[in-house]
């Protein structure tokens, strides 16, 4: 059976569609890609609606089903598109997945019979109003940049930074699914308890140390009954594809609330995602061996596999941006702060299914999985302020001539991901942009 690791026509770098836009070499939607997102026309207040994004437009499914005809295995797996379900569609697994990408894809060709009907079902991305893809039931967050784990435990152990169950186990915990939101939106700087190091008793106020977190989400797909877990061979069969991720936190009050248990409310009051949910399908022209560091140890066999050793890293760059308030009033775009790479991740996507599952644990389609910040090797590939400022002891300085230790109100950070190799198309991740506004309310001490 055909999996998602596996390149296919549709990834064809020759293929090029009728929509002009889409044959771009900049566009992060080009048709080797046909990401899913949901959405609505600006200010019409329908029911949203499943989209394919093309070039610099999106394809509307509930019309595109209404409007030309389809073969019946492909008409049957577009219904629960058509009614604004990217859940339900997910759950239909892999074989209703591939036939509607070959279908998607041979439709948007240059050339297709259907291009007169379907021409009429798209709709502007400037013109188009983004919500959350998919339903999301629950949420975990991992922690698979060694890079990232190392950096941040030297600032709280320098002589024992790296705990010894990290090369052993994907460390994650779960996470806040109510307050994810969708790339463009704004969120209130949070308000919590901290403790100065120089004070005997903590204090409530808007948190001082408020960072980000680049990151990846993965959406799960299928879903596996409780208390089967998912091999690690069938593992990616369960993902249905990747988005952009900034898991904001304050820092100050994660400091004081993260022992024993971990974080809570410094992670709890807004996550962002970006609005396009990539397939592995589309991504498979960018997968790369996954390989441990000489003299780390293997990992133990369920979360090991020739397969993932193979071909279970993914070529995926990633940015940093910033725009401060000043930026934006003197229309200047913004400072680059950092770069990394989803491959240089020390878990693979596989072994994160793999091991959340061993327990026989649940997964439901639309479940988020963070990846957990993705840092780098270097430091200017630091994919956080807490460990771009080594906590905020050095600042870093923008071109505007502001500094930045941690984010302040009105500053707005964008995520960029895409993946591009010698003789393949380049394709994007969209934006997950979301801007810091000030605290609500003060609640008394």
């Amino acid at each position: 059976m055909t999996t998602t690791r596996e390149v296919q026509a549709t990834n064809d770098p020759s293929l090029q569609s009728w929509l002009d836009s889409a044959n771009d070499p900049t566009t992060d939607f080009p048709i080797q890609n046909l990401p899913y997102g949901a959405f609505r026309r600006s200010g019409s207040g329908e029911p949203l609606r499943i989209g394919i994004a093309i070039g610099d437009q999106v394809l509307d499914l509930r019309l595109a089903v209404q409007r030309t005809d389809w073969p019946a295995d492909v008409a049957a797996a577009l219904v629960p598109l058509a009614a604004g379900d990217l859940n339900a569609f997910m759950a239909l697994g892999l074989p209703a997945r591939h036939a509607v990408r070959i279908a998607l894809s041979a439709a948007l060709t240059a050339g297709s019979r259907q291009r007169e009907a379907l021409a009429g079902c798209l709709v502007p991305q400037t013109q188009a109003e983004m919500a959350l893809p998919c339903r999301i039931g629950d949420y975990t967050d991992f922690y698979i940049s060694v890079h990232h784990a190392t950096t941040i435990g030297k600032q709280f152990r320098p002589d024992n930074p790296l705990l010894p169950n990290y090369k052993w186990v994907p460390i994650g915990y779960h996470g806040r699914a109510s307050s994810i939101q969708v790339s463009g939106h704004a969120f209130h700087r949070p308000v919590g308890q901290t403790r100065a190091p120089d004070a005997a008793v903590p204090a409530v106020g808007p948190s001082g140390r408020l960072d980000y977190e680049l990151e990846m989400g993965i959406v799960i797909g299928q879903a596996n009954e409780q208390g089967h877990s998912v091999p690690i061979e069938r593992a990616e069969d369960h993902v249905f594809g990747l988005t952009l991720f900034n898991d904001w936190s304050s820092r100050d009050i994660q400091g004081w609330e993260y022992q024993p248990l971990g974080p809570f409310l410094s992670k709890n009051f807004a996550s962002t995602l970006s609005p396009w949910v990539v397939t592995l399908e589309a991504l498979a022209p960018f997968r790369r061996p996954f390989v441990r560091p000489e003299g780390d140890p293997q990992p133990l066999p369920y979360l090991d596999s020739a397969r993932n050793r193979e071909v279970g890293a993914l070529d995926i760059e990633l940015e940093v941006w910033i725009q401060t308030e000043a930026m934006q009033r003197a229309g200047h775009a913004g400072d680059l702060l950092s770069t990394s790479n989803l491959a240089e991740a020390y878990w693979s996507i596989a072994q994160l299914v793999a091991h959340h599952t061993i327990n026989g644990c649940n997964l439901n389609p639309g479940d988020l999985l963070g990846t957990g910040t993705l840092s780098g090797p270097k430091p200017q590939q630091a994919a956080s302020l807490m460990e771009l400022t080594s906590n905020g002891k050095q600042p870093v300085t923008l071109s505007s001539g502001e500094g930045r230790a941690f984010l302040e109100d009105g500053d707005t950070i964008t995520l960029k991901g895409y993946c591009q190799r010698p003789g393949q198309r380049r394709i994007g991740f969209g934006e997950c942009r979301g801007m810091v506004i000030p605290a609500r309310t003060t609640q008394r001490a």
